[in-house]
Protein backbone atom coordinates (compact mmCIF):
# COMPACT_ATOMS: atom_id res chain seq x y z
CA UNK A 1 0.00 0.00 0.00
CA UNK A 2 1.38 3.06 -0.81
CA UNK A 3 1.32 6.18 1.50
CA UNK A 4 0.34 9.57 0.41
CA UNK A 5 2.18 12.46 1.66
CA UNK A 6 -0.14 15.27 3.03
CA UNK A 7 0.28 18.89 3.50
CA UNK A 8 -2.40 20.54 5.65
CA UNK A 9 -2.88 24.27 4.86
CA UNK A 10 -4.29 26.30 8.04
CA UNK A 11 -3.46 23.66 10.38
CA UNK A 12 -4.05 25.02 13.55
CA UNK A 13 -7.59 26.61 12.52
CA UNK A 14 -11.06 24.34 13.15
CA UNK A 15 -10.82 21.96 10.42
CA UNK A 16 -6.78 22.46 10.16
CA UNK A 17 -7.33 20.46 13.40
CA UNK A 18 -10.23 17.64 12.21
CA UNK A 19 -7.63 17.22 8.88
CA UNK A 20 -4.24 16.76 11.11
CA UNK A 21 -6.66 14.25 13.30
CA UNK A 22 -7.88 12.57 10.29
CA UNK A 23 -3.98 12.27 8.75
CA UNK A 24 -2.70 11.18 12.28
CA UNK A 25 -5.30 8.34 12.46
CA UNK A 26 -5.58 6.94 8.56
CA UNK A 27 -2.64 4.28 8.16
CA UNK A 28 -2.55 5.10 4.13
CA UNK A 29 -1.57 8.35 4.74
CA UNK A 30 1.39 10.20 6.20
CA UNK A 31 1.51 14.04 7.42
CA UNK A 32 4.28 15.80 5.21
CA UNK A 33 3.56 19.34 6.14
CA UNK A 34 1.79 21.57 7.95
CA UNK A 35 0.89 25.00 7.58
CA UNK A 36 0.21 28.94 8.89
CA UNK A 37 0.27 32.04 7.63
CA UNK A 38 3.49 34.53 7.64
CA UNK A 39 3.96 36.31 10.72
CA UNK A 40 1.39 33.78 12.58
CA UNK A 41 3.11 33.29 16.31
CA UNK A 42 2.45 29.60 15.88
CA UNK A 43 4.92 29.25 13.08
CA UNK A 44 7.51 27.05 14.35
CA UNK A 45 5.29 25.11 16.69
CA UNK A 46 4.94 20.96 16.77
CA UNK A 47 1.69 19.89 15.00
CA UNK A 48 1.38 17.24 17.29
CA UNK A 49 0.08 20.47 19.74
CA UNK A 50 -3.05 20.41 17.60
CA UNK A 51 -3.98 16.81 17.01
CA UNK A 52 -1.63 16.21 14.06
CA UNK A 53 1.79 13.76 13.92
CA UNK A 54 4.29 14.90 16.36
CA UNK A 55 7.71 15.77 15.05
CA UNK A 56 5.92 17.67 11.88
CA UNK A 57 6.49 21.53 12.71
CA UNK A 58 3.99 24.08 11.48
CA UNK A 59 6.05 26.70 8.90
CA UNK A 60 4.67 29.30 6.68
CA UNK A 61 7.06 28.19 3.54
CA UNK A 62 4.37 26.73 1.05
CA UNK A 63 6.53 25.85 -1.95
CA UNK A 64 9.27 24.45 0.57
CA UNK A 65 6.84 22.12 2.39
CA UNK A 66 5.32 20.94 -0.65
CA UNK A 67 8.72 19.32 -2.01
CA UNK A 68 7.57 15.56 -1.93
CA UNK A 69 4.25 15.92 -1.04
CA UNK A 70 1.22 13.78 -2.82
CA UNK A 71 -1.77 16.44 -1.90
CA UNK A 72 -2.56 19.73 -0.69
CA UNK A 73 -5.65 20.23 1.24
CA UNK A 74 -7.02 23.69 2.15
CA UNK A 75 -9.67 25.30 3.46
CA UNK A 76 -8.74 28.49 4.13
CA UNK A 77 -9.87 31.79 2.61
CA UNK A 78 -10.13 32.47 -0.93
CA UNK A 79 -7.34 34.93 -1.62
CA UNK A 80 -5.00 32.38 0.31
CA UNK A 81 -6.39 29.42 -1.42
CA UNK A 82 -5.71 31.11 -4.92
CA UNK A 83 -2.11 31.60 -3.69
CA UNK A 84 -1.71 28.11 -2.67
CA UNK A 85 -3.33 27.07 -5.91
CA UNK A 86 -0.83 28.63 -8.29
CA UNK A 87 2.19 27.41 -6.24
CA UNK A 88 0.83 23.75 -6.45
CA UNK A 89 0.35 23.93 -10.11
CA UNK A 90 3.83 24.97 -10.79
CA UNK A 91 5.38 22.37 -8.51
CA UNK A 92 2.95 19.39 -9.78
CA UNK A 93 1.20 19.04 -6.65
CA UNK A 94 -2.70 17.78 -6.35
CA UNK A 95 -4.96 20.34 -4.19
CA UNK A 96 -8.15 19.40 -2.25
CA UNK A 97 -10.03 22.51 -2.14
CA UNK A 98 -12.97 23.06 1.02
CA UNK A 99 -12.98 26.93 1.03
CA UNK A 100 -15.81 28.61 0.07
CA UNK A 101 -16.90 32.18 -1.03
CA UNK A 102 -15.32 32.65 -4.43
CA UNK A 103 -16.66 34.14 -7.01
CA UNK A 104 -17.24 32.74 -10.55
CA UNK A 105 -14.32 34.17 -12.15
CA UNK A 106 -11.70 32.23 -9.44
CA UNK A 107 -13.99 29.38 -9.53
CA UNK A 108 -13.26 29.38 -13.39
CA UNK A 109 -9.43 29.63 -12.32
CA UNK A 110 -9.72 26.95 -10.06
CA UNK A 111 -11.18 24.94 -12.95
CA UNK A 112 -8.49 25.40 -14.90
CA UNK A 113 -5.91 24.48 -12.69
CA UNK A 114 -6.92 21.06 -13.53
CA UNK A 115 -5.37 21.09 -16.77
CA UNK A 116 -1.77 20.41 -14.99
CA UNK A 117 -2.77 19.30 -11.85
CA UNK A 118 -5.80 16.98 -9.93
CA UNK A 119 -8.33 19.22 -8.28
CA UNK A 120 -11.22 17.99 -6.07
CA UNK A 121 -13.02 21.59 -5.19
CA UNK A 122 -16.19 21.39 -3.35
CA UNK A 123 -18.32 23.60 -1.17
CA UNK A 124 -18.77 20.99 1.23
CA UNK A 125 -16.59 17.46 1.20
CA UNK A 126 -19.28 15.03 3.50
CA UNK A 127 -19.91 12.18 1.75
CA UNK A 128 -23.52 13.05 3.34
CA UNK A 129 -24.41 16.28 1.93
CA UNK A 130 -22.52 15.03 -1.35
CA UNK A 131 -25.64 12.58 -1.57
CA UNK A 132 -27.96 14.63 -0.42
CA UNK A 133 -27.39 16.76 -3.80
CA UNK A 134 -28.22 13.95 -6.05
CA UNK A 135 -31.38 13.25 -3.66
CA UNK A 136 -31.88 17.35 -4.37
CA UNK A 137 -31.69 16.48 -8.32
CA UNK A 138 -33.75 13.59 -8.22
CA UNK A 139 -36.61 15.33 -5.61
CA UNK A 140 -36.54 18.31 -8.00
CA UNK A 141 -37.11 16.66 -11.32
CA UNK A 142 -39.93 15.06 -9.49
CA UNK A 143 -41.27 17.82 -7.67
CA UNK A 144 -41.40 20.24 -10.34
CA UNK A 145 -44.78 22.03 -10.99
CA UNK A 146 -46.85 23.30 -7.66
CA UNK A 147 -43.51 23.31 -4.86
CA UNK A 148 -42.25 26.53 -3.58
CA UNK A 149 -38.85 25.34 -2.89
CA UNK A 150 -36.79 27.30 0.37
CA UNK A 151 -33.42 26.62 1.59
CA UNK A 152 -32.41 26.81 4.83
CA UNK A 153 -28.43 26.59 6.93
CA UNK A 154 -27.20 27.47 10.19
CA UNK A 155 -23.45 27.75 11.32
CA UNK A 156 -21.76 28.73 13.88
CA UNK A 157 -20.76 32.81 15.03
CA UNK A 158 -17.55 32.56 12.93
CA UNK A 159 -18.60 31.95 9.61
CA UNK A 160 -18.00 35.06 7.40
CA UNK A 161 -19.79 34.33 4.45
CA UNK A 162 -23.31 33.88 3.57
CA UNK A 163 -25.38 32.21 2.55
CA UNK A 164 -23.08 29.15 2.97
CA UNK A 165 -21.06 27.64 -0.09
CA UNK A 166 -23.15 24.42 0.64
CA UNK A 167 -26.55 26.36 0.42
CA UNK A 168 -25.43 27.62 -2.96
CA UNK A 169 -24.77 24.47 -4.36
CA UNK A 170 -28.03 23.26 -3.05
CA UNK A 171 -30.06 25.90 -4.69
CA UNK A 172 -27.72 25.63 -8.14
CA UNK A 173 -28.56 21.65 -8.53
CA UNK A 174 -32.05 22.57 -7.66
CA UNK A 175 -32.13 25.42 -10.04
CA UNK A 176 -30.17 23.20 -12.88
CA UNK A 177 -32.80 20.42 -12.70
CA UNK A 178 -35.62 22.96 -12.77
CA UNK A 179 -34.36 24.62 -16.32
CA UNK A 180 -33.43 27.80 -14.30
CA UNK A 181 -30.54 29.95 -13.56
CA UNK A 182 -29.86 30.57 -9.84
CA UNK A 183 -29.08 34.03 -10.48
CA UNK A 184 -32.04 34.89 -11.70
CA UNK A 185 -34.62 33.18 -9.60
CA UNK A 186 -32.88 33.19 -5.64
CA UNK A 187 -34.04 35.31 -3.35
CA UNK A 188 -31.59 36.00 -0.40
CA UNK A 189 -33.69 37.65 2.25
CA UNK A 190 -37.42 39.25 2.91
CA UNK A 191 -37.92 41.99 5.21
CA UNK A 192 -41.34 44.08 4.77
CA UNK A 193 -44.05 43.93 2.56
CA UNK A 194 -42.60 41.89 0.14
CA UNK A 195 -45.96 40.40 -1.65
CA UNK A 196 -46.64 36.98 -2.25
CA UNK A 197 -44.25 34.80 -3.14
CA UNK A 198 -43.22 33.98 -7.19
CA UNK A 199 -43.25 30.38 -7.88
CA UNK A 200 -40.65 30.86 -9.82
CA UNK A 201 -38.29 32.06 -7.11
CA UNK A 202 -35.74 29.46 -4.72
CA UNK A 203 -35.75 31.24 -1.16
CA UNK A 204 -32.39 30.86 1.10
CA UNK A 205 -32.14 31.63 4.75
CA UNK A 206 -29.59 32.09 6.86
CA UNK A 207 -28.67 31.38 10.54
CA UNK A 208 -25.36 32.05 12.26
CA UNK A 209 -25.39 31.16 16.26
CA UNK A 210 -23.10 29.33 18.68
CA UNK A 211 -21.19 26.26 17.67
CA UNK A 212 -23.29 24.72 14.71
CA UNK A 213 -20.96 22.70 12.49
CA UNK A 214 -23.23 23.11 9.70
CA UNK A 215 -27.30 22.31 8.96
CA UNK A 216 -28.88 22.25 5.83
CA UNK A 217 -32.88 21.79 4.82
CA UNK A 218 -34.11 22.30 1.02
CA UNK A 219 -37.96 22.59 1.71
CA UNK A 220 -40.02 21.41 -1.06
CA UNK A 221 -43.73 23.12 -0.37
CA UNK A 222 -46.73 22.09 -1.72
CA UNK A 223 -50.41 21.76 -1.21
CA UNK A 224 -50.92 19.14 1.16
CA UNK A 225 -47.74 17.72 1.49
CA UNK A 226 -44.16 19.11 2.29
CA UNK A 227 -41.04 17.38 1.69
CA UNK A 228 -37.72 18.33 3.62
CA UNK A 229 -34.40 16.72 2.61
CA UNK A 230 -31.91 17.74 5.51
CA UNK A 231 -28.13 17.58 6.53
CA UNK A 232 -26.72 18.12 10.20
CA UNK A 233 -22.99 17.67 10.24
CA UNK A 234 -21.96 17.28 14.19
CA UNK A 235 -18.14 16.91 13.86
CA UNK A 236 -15.74 18.19 11.13
CA UNK A 237 -14.26 14.86 11.52
CA UNK A 238 -17.09 14.41 8.42
CA UNK A 239 -15.59 17.46 6.13
CA UNK A 240 -11.87 16.17 7.16
CA UNK A 241 -12.93 12.60 6.39
CA UNK A 242 -14.51 13.49 3.24
CA UNK A 243 -11.75 15.20 1.81
CA UNK A 244 -8.85 12.70 2.38
CA UNK A 245 -11.27 10.37 0.50
CA UNK A 246 -10.69 13.36 -2.35
CA UNK A 247 -6.86 13.41 -1.54
CA UNK A 248 -7.03 9.47 -2.33
CA UNK A 249 -8.70 9.95 -5.34
CA UNK A 250 -6.67 12.47 -7.07
CA UNK A 251 -3.33 9.89 -6.45
CA UNK A 252 -5.26 7.45 -8.97
CA UNK A 253 -7.16 9.68 -11.40
CA UNK A 254 -4.07 11.83 -11.89
CA UNK A 255 -4.96 15.36 -13.08
CA UNK A 256 -8.55 16.84 -14.14
CA UNK A 257 -10.43 19.41 -12.56
CA UNK A 258 -13.17 17.37 -10.49
CA UNK A 259 -15.99 17.43 -7.27
CA UNK A 260 -16.69 15.47 -4.43
CA UNK A 261 -19.85 13.90 -6.77
CA UNK A 262 -16.94 13.02 -9.32
CA UNK A 263 -14.71 11.13 -5.92
CA UNK A 264 -18.29 9.04 -4.74
CA UNK A 265 -18.91 8.02 -8.59
CA UNK A 266 -22.41 9.77 -8.34
CA UNK A 267 -22.29 11.32 -12.01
Amino acid sequence: MTTLNMVIAGATGRMGRALLEGVAQAGDLHLHGALERDGSALVGRDAGEFGGTVGVKLSHDLAATLKGAHALIDFTRPEATLEHLKICRELGVNIVIGTTGFTPEQKQFIADAGQDIGVVFAPNMSVGVNLSLKLLDIAARVLNEGYDIEIVEAHHRHKVDAPSGTALRMGEVVANALGRDLAECAVYGREGVTGERSPSTIGFATVRGGDIVGDHTVMFAGIGERLEITHKASSRATFALGALRAARFLARQGKGSYDMQDVLGLK
